[in-house]
């Protein structure tokens, strides 16, 4: 066969592979050049300083972009490779984790979280006794909804935080009510360390940042603070957008909001959750992360996505929704400067991630209306 006919053959059998691509396939690149479009426009018209998305369809990245700057009024762009701040986002990363250990029996989500933290107790002793891991990891505890992150707030050490918890009698049993933590939520951090002998820092590095390829991800302040590749985080003021200074605060609790990644590493977290990276986060850990627990009716008011949501629960780690009858696998971030906003479909093998260093609630409207559009057209 002469070059000229084999270059011939292989032209036709590309546009035959063209033409008999998936419809969803194209479908799907459609959805994120408006997705694109709208991002760009959205948080140019919010003046929002800089940010990034990823959706991802399977193994692939169906579309990847980035928008403004890492840092107001300067020459450097917001590229693949940027770290931002997940902020609570970070809760999905320690549900996987401790999942992990307990799927190789050694943690359990029965044991109670005194085994782990003799220090903390409740008002009345016997009520702190009964809240286990599984109560911590999927915010079930009983506890007030966000339990001294005033003190957090006010960049109160962890280790005098914990004995105000003396103070408190729990709004009801553990496991009954939705109850958001990001104090309480870390204390599974002791059990992980005590457990593997590791600090949480060098496991996760081990568990999943490594093998999953995610080469800019990292947890804590000097981690972020040591990348050169950062946007800085920006708080919304009647005068627009300021920059403000990275606070160490949250990042004591490593569990609840300690990792920094790129939105290229947030490419590999969503795969490796659609279930393509079996040997890193495996099916069952997968399923139990998922699973509903805890109903969280407040959920259901969210602006933005209270149209389209029919219920939503806690996992752990993860929230699951029901998105206009489709299941949904959530989190949302925020801590000061910076917004966040991780999210995949199970049944249609779909994923989107948003990364902002400002401040805004654009991020909830671009994230409902992509979902919106994905499910109509799914219904067409």
């Amino acid at each position: 066969m002469s070059l000229k006919t084999a270059l011939s053959s292989l032209a036709v059998c590309c546009c035959a592979l063209l033409l008999n691509a998936p419809a969803w396939a194209q479908s799907y690149q459609n959805i994120g050049k408006t997705f694109q479009k709208n991002f760009h426009k959205q948080l140019k018209q919010n003046k929002v300083p800089g940010g990034a998305f990823v959706i991802v369809q399977g193994e692939n990245i169906v579309t990847l972009d980035t928008y403004g700057k890492r840092r107001q009024g300067s020459g450097k762009k917001v590229n693949a490779d940027t770290v931002f701040r997940l902020a609570s986002v970070s809760k999905t990363f320690a549900g996987t984790l401790a999942s992990q250990l307990v799927h190789e029996h050694k943690l359990s989500w029965q044991q109670p979280i005194n085994q782990y933290l003799p220090e903390f107790s409740l008002a009345k002793p016997a009520d702190s006794r009964v809240i286990t891991l599984g109560h911590v990891i999927g915010q079930s505890t009983g506890l007030m909804p966000n339990s001294y992150d005033n003190l957090v707030n006010a960049n109160v050490k962890l280790n005098k935080i914990i004995p105000k918890f003396a103070e408190l009698t729990p709004i009801c049993p553990p496991g009954v009510c939705y109850s958001y933590q990001n104090v309480a939520f870390s204390f599974i951090e002791q059990a992980i360390e005590q457990e593997s002998g590791k600090t949480y820092e060098q496991l996760i590095a081990e568990r999943l940042f490594t093998p999953l390829k995610m080469k800019t991800a990292s947890i804590g302040y000097e981690a972020f603070n040591q990348t050169r590749n950062r946007a800085e985080p920006h708080i919304k003021t009647k005068h627009g957008f300021k920059q403000v200074k990275v606070k160490p605060n949250y990042y004591q609790l490593a569990p609840a909001a300690g990792v920094n990644a790129s939105i290229k590493d947030m490419a590999r977290w969503l795969m490796a959750n659609l279930g393509h990276k079996p040997n890193v986060i495996s099916p069952l850990v997968l399923e139990d992360v998922t699973t509903p627990g805890v109903r969280t009716t407040k959920e259901l008011r969210r602006r933005d996505w209270k149209p389209f949501l029919d219920d939503a629960h806690y996992g752990k780690g993860w929230r699951i929704y029901q998105f206009a009858g489709h299941r949904l696998i959530y989190h949302a971030g925020w801590v000061a400067g910076y917004v966040t906003e991780v999210a995949y479909s199970p049944e249609l093998d779909l994923g989107i991630a948003i990364l902002l260093n400002g401040e805004s609630r654009v991020i909830s409207s671009l994230g409902a209306e992509f979902w919106q559009r994905v499910f109509d057209q799914q219904a067409s």
